[in-house]
């Protein structure tokens, strides 16, 4: 009972500081690449909305997240590590509902008891050129996991006390569509998290660092 407690706490500080000024770009720098396409390449008339899920819940006295990892294939996120998510489609009346069908469709979460807590900055993601919001969601037990394997060849349960340790985090060059980026990356499970993601997970932090500790549930 005590660590639901502490975990509803954590949610209900999370939810009010989402309310908050973002930190938005700012945090984003500090995971930014440095690929020439962004500096380049702009939103057009057929830049694409999609959304995210970042889905928090307690379990064993800790709070963690899921991460998936894309399967390899002929795309600009091939292999990558990622947030559940994708495009917005016409069936959905906002991108919060986006964020909910495609983390159902790619990881079979089960939407009964997931509450949204608010969203992240919207990012621009060039090599793909789609805006894609995170949505910032919250459940009061660890979910079950059905991943879809056409669309995620792993899940990983990431703690926030992990993703929050500062040795993490370092950088590396990276082939991206024929151009070699250098980028700033978590190493996380033996992955390295890095472009929108980890810009996403930049953003998450300093919203967690500015709302305080709550990385025990």
């Amino acid at each position: 009972m005590a660590a639901l407690e502490s975990f509803s706490a954590f949610t209900e500080q999370l939810t009010n500081q989402l309310k908050s000024p973002l930190p938005g770009e700012t945090a984003h720098r500090v995971m930014q690449s440095t690929s020439k396409l962004r500096l380049t390449f702009k939103p057009n008339a057929r830049t694409r909305k999609s959304a995210v899920l970042i889905l928090f819940y307690p379990y064993q006295n800790h709070i963690y997240f899921p991460l998936i990892l894309r399967p390899a294939y002929d795309g600009v996120h091939s292999g990558q590590v990622a947030f559940p998510g994708g495009r917005y489609e016409l069936t959905d009346e906002n991108l919060i509902r986006t964020a909910l069908r495609e983390a159902q469709e790619e990881i079979g979460l089960r939407l009964t008891d997931v509450k949204i807590l608010g969203a992240l900055t919207e990012l621009f993601i060039p090599a793909s050129n789609f805006h894609v919001l995170p949505v910032v969601a919250a459940m009061p037990y660890r979910p079950d996991f059905y991943p879809d394997p056409r669309e995620v060849e792993d899940i990983f349960e990431i703690k926030l006390e992990e993703i929050s340790d500062v040795d993490i985090i370092g950088s590396s060059d990276i082939q991206v569509r024929g151009e070699q980026v250098h980028a700033p990356h978590y190493m996380v499970q033996g992955y390295k998290i890095w472009g929108a993601t980890a810009m996403m997970i930049s953003e998450l932090l300093a919203v967690l660092n500015a709302s305080g500790p709550g990385a025990e549930s």
